[in-house]
């Protein structure tokens, strides 16, 4: 049993096809801990444009994938976008990030990746 994501709505989405549910957690794998690793080095570095490109691009996969942190993620995103110098969004990226990384194991483990 999967406890850092969900697969209810990939399976819905993917109409019983586990051959697709498989290629939408290795496409998981491939862009999510990518983009991930953008938001760990912009966040810090205050480069407000790729926080809001990587947060928005992770969007879409985190709430499919239902980690639990997409709140957290807009957030992050937001703070991007409006460049609100007098947030600190530390603590929710590093929710985020802790979530990713949970779920990317656990997918890993869970489909052979």
């Amino acid at each position: 049993m999967s406890q850092h994501y969900q697969l209810h709505r990939v399976r819905e989405m993917a109409e019983g096809d586990e051959d697709f549910v498989a290629a939408l957690a290795a496409a998981f794998i491939e862009e999510v801990p990518e983009d991930a690793e953008r938001l760990r080095t912009a966040v810090p570095a205050k480069d407000y444009k790729e926080v809001y490109q990587a947060a928005h691009k992770m969007k879409p996969t985190i709430d499919l994938f239902e980690l639990g942190v997409l709140d957290r993620l807009i957030e992050v995103q937001d703070w991007g976008k409006l460049e609100q110098s007098d947030k600190n969004v530390d603590q929710q990226l590093i929710e985020v990030l802790t979530a990713v990384d949970n779920a990317v194991n656990e997918i890993k483990a869970n489909f052979g990746l």
